[in-house]
């Protein structure tokens, strides 16, 4: 079987309200956040790796732009996370049309690796579902791969909306893959604090 052609978007725009600071530029595990997720994405086989930037983009764009990816900057970023999804997607359709897919990654979940991308690639290829979803905690969500025929889908989701209300509507189209440590998202400092004591 032929690899498909999946490329990382990492959703990075957000302000970051309840941290109170710009969370992607916290430091975790001798880089920042956002860096984390986004050598995960360049360590697999995703190509291209995409950032969506918003928020903080004047800070954040020089502590990546040595990195191999292509940043967006989304002018809509404070209509919520779906704008972020839009904007990409859109790029995507304009300038990559022949990819197969588009695996969806944030820099709030810190316990990401190179091995749970490829996981969730060889479930698609193996699945024939054109959604490829993540576990945990009785859910599912991001990381989270659509297929190109969900694009269109995709670029019409409104408000602080992200991809799980599409898992949601379309269960039968879903495959999933265990993600345990996903439920632990970065939200408020607090979090962080817990996750760089541990």
């Amino acid at each position: 079987m032929s690899q498909s052609s999946i490329l990382a978007v990492i959703l990075a725009a957000g302000a970051s309200r309840r941290m109170g600071r710009s969370k992607q530029l916290l430091p975790y595990r001798g880089q920042t956040l956002l860096g984390h997720v986004i050598q995960c994405a360049l360590a697999s086989s995703c190509r291209p790796v995409i950032v969506i930037l918003g928020a903080h983009a004047e800070a954040i764009a020089p502590a990546i732009e040595h990195l191999s990816i292509d940043v967006i900057h989304n002018a809509n970023w404070h209509q919520g996370i779906s704008s972020s999804i839009r904007c990409g997607v859109s790029y995507i359709r304009d300038n990559l049309p022949s990819t197969d897919g588009i695996l969806f990654l944030t820099c709030d979940q810190p316990f990401v690796s190179r091995n749970l991308i490829e996981q969730l690639i060889e479930c698609y290829n193996d699945s024939n579902k054109p959604i490829i979803a993540s576990q945990y905690e009785g859910t599912i969500g991001i990381p989270v791969l659509f297929s190109r025929p969900f694009y269109s889908n995709l670029t019409q989701l409104e408000g602080d909306y992200g991809a799980k209300k599409l898992i949601q509507k379309h269960p039968n189209q879903v495959a999933s893959i265990g993600f345990p440590e996903g439920h632990i998202d970065l939200d408020t400092f607090v979090d962080y604090q817990r996750l760089i004591s541990e």
